[in-house]
């Protein structure tokens, strides 16, 4: 078990502002240097200094690092397809009525193209230009190139705004949310999606890793958004513990701001570290987890395989699965 001791950060925390740190690990998942620290005040865990800059990386190096091309694959699309008609579900009563929509973090374009099958106005933002050009081209969709702070749309624009695996990625969470807050029309909905730092169901060498900057639970993930005028409505825990699903709604424009004292979360900073402390490979490999994790693997690969034999094209594939 690591000894986590109290030292003093140069930048202060997104949450709640606090400085002083304790170290929990010095390395990522690929064996690289990567020193990552948690807030002793409220627990957001972050990477310390940054492992690149996150600009260039996510527009230039992202997709290529970790999908091996400028487009999606075929079997990305199909998963990605797949994994659109889960976060329909979350949103089932959420998107009841046709609403104006905004997907940060677009992707291959899957779920704003099931959103605009249903009805929906839907806009895109996607800091990758492959990716963003083939979700415009493949599915006619409405797609900006850029990051959201460079987002060319007017403020209160959107009904719902969904962000899915993204925030992790961002240099300023805080700066995000604050931005998609202003985007949203009164009592607008925002959908935040991010891993969670409390996950056990990978392995223990695999928690930390150059793309997270930012890691979450539940309560820092709240207290983000409490920070910056939302409201939580739900939250949803995935079933392997991997993931958190919050639901927002944004408070009135003149909500007071909520002061940093506000912000600290007591208990929150010793939880993680004994969770991620814990998380050992003995422990890890005595579970049934690991073992499910690579069969579905293998499963899916063989499905994939299948499903994709005769792929003409990402719209053909994703007509025949949102079907």
């Amino acid at each position: 078990m690591q000894q986590n001791h109290q030292e003093s950060c140069a930048n202060p925390c997104n949450v709640c502002g606090g400085r002083e740190v304790s170290v929990l690990a010095n390395h990522s998942r690929s064996g690289k240097p990567l020193r990552t620290v948690i807030c002793s005040a409220c627990g957001l865990v972050w990477s310390d200094p940054f492992p690149h800059n996150p600009r260039s990386f996510y527009k230039d190096h992202y997709r290529v690092a970790y999908k091996g091309t400028y487009a999606p694959k075929p079997k990305h699309i199909l998963r990605a397809g797949k994994v659109a008609l889960s976060r329909r579900n979350i949103l089932n009563k959420w998107i009841a009525h046709p609403k104006k929509i905004l997907d940060v973090g677009t992707g291959g374009g899957e779920f704003a193209y099931l959103l605009k099958s249903l009805g929906h106005d839907v806009k895109g933002i996607e800091p990758n230009q492959g990716y963003a050009e083939y979700s415009k081209q493949e599915y006619g969709l409405d797609i900006q190139v850029g990051f959201i702070q460079d987002i060319q749309q007017p403020d209160e624009s959107f009904d719902l705004i969904t962000i899915w695996h993204v925030l992790e990625h961002t240099e300023n969470p805080t700066d995000v949310l604050t931005r998609l807050h202003r985007l949203l029309k009164p009592e607008g909905i925002l959908v935040v999606e991010v891993p969670t730092i409390e996950a056990t169901c990978q392995s223990p060498k695999s928690t930390f890793h150059e793309a997270h900057i930012f890691n979450f639970n539940l309560d820092t993930l709240r207290k983000l958004g409490e920070k910056v005028g939302f409201s939580e409505q739900e939250h949803q825990v995935s079933a392997d513990g991997a993931n958190i699903t919050v639901v927002f709604q944004k408070l009135t424009v003149n909500a007071k701001p909520v002061p940093e004292k506000a912000l600290t979360i007591p208990g929150n900073s010793a939880r993680i570290i004994n969770i991620v402390n814990n998380h050992t490979d003995y422990k890890h490999y005595l579970t049934i987890e690991p073992y499910r994790r690579f069969i579905n693997r293998i499963n899916t690969m063989i499905s994939e395989k299948c499903a994709t034999v005769n792929f003409v094209s990402g719209k053909q594939l994703l007509d025949r699965l949102y079907v």
